[in-house]
């Protein structure tokens, strides 16, 4: 169960070398939650991930995880739901890839579609089920201001963020009488590796800022939150500006 300051004793965070995930994991290592799932492709950083958390006390499981695998997403949920209650769900998976090759590569375009939108669908109804059951919990699911009003700059993307937004709003409706929750978190460009050689764009942040904006918000058991926090007025500008003008904006 969380606890009463807010700080969640057990931690699945689906996207297990996410920068963002796992700077919601260190904090979570840091405050005292005990049990953390990292769920992610094999690799030396997933590795190094777990040994830094086993370092901050935290007993750490690792489990393989392929977001194209959708066939295999139940059993991946029974196993990080296999030793008891997970108190905390963190989505932070995706692809960005290039905006122009998406809509003209086909296998590109398909590939970023099911990353970002359909194995979280798939993997957010597993999840669900368990929720149910335990009656209690917390999905916190990585979106991006780019789903807010898709542009020609990286519609492709944007879409699958649309989508996605849609999805986990809705699941957390359909998840309150069940006393579970669910928070949207809206990040605007963050420094990563992902992003790393692209032109930092107004409002740009970390990891570690999105990490703490996450925390907060899912303690505070709150539906939808941007980080930072100034895109809520921007997008709710944006998203009434008429689309010949929009068209023509700089974005």
């Amino acid at each position: 169960m969380i606890n009463a300051v807010g700080t969640p004793q057990s931690l699945l965070l689906l996207g297990g070398t996410s920068e963002i995930g796992l700077a919601v994991a260190e904090r979570c290592a840091g405050l005292g939650t005990r049990a953390i799932t990292l769920a992610a492709r094999p690799s030396a950083r997933l590795d190094a991930a777990a040994e830094k958390l086993r370092g901050l006390g935290a007993e750490v499981r690792v489990l393989p995880f392929d977001a194209l695998d959708l066939d295999g997403h139940p059993k991946l949920v029974a196993e990080a739901f296999g030793d008891g209650d997970v108190d905390l769900t963190v989505f932070a998976f995706g692809l960005l890839g290039d905006a122009e090759q998406l809509w003209q590569d086909h296998a590109a375009g398909v590939e970023l579609a099911q990353v970002n939108f359909t194995a979280p669908v798939s993997l957010g109804i597993a999840v669900a089920e368990r929720l149910k059951e335990q009656g209690h919990g917390a999905i916190a699911a990585l979106s991006s201001v780019a789903g807010e009003r898709v542009r020609r700059s990286n519609f492709v993307y944007g879409a699958t963020k649309a989508g996605f937004d849609g999805f986990f709003l809705g699941l957390g409706e359909a998840l309150r009488p069940h006393g579970a929750h669910v928070t949207v978190v809206r990040p605007g460009f963050v420094r990563t590796k992902m992003t790393a050689g692209m032109k930092p764009a107004p409002l740009a942040t970390t990891a570690d800022k999105v990490a703490d904006v996450l925390l907060s918000a899912v303690r505070a058991r709150k539906d939808l939150v941007w980080a930072p926090a100034p895109w809520r007025l921007v997008m709710s500008a944006l998203r009434h500006v008429p689309r010949p003008i929009f068209r023509k904006l700089p974005i």
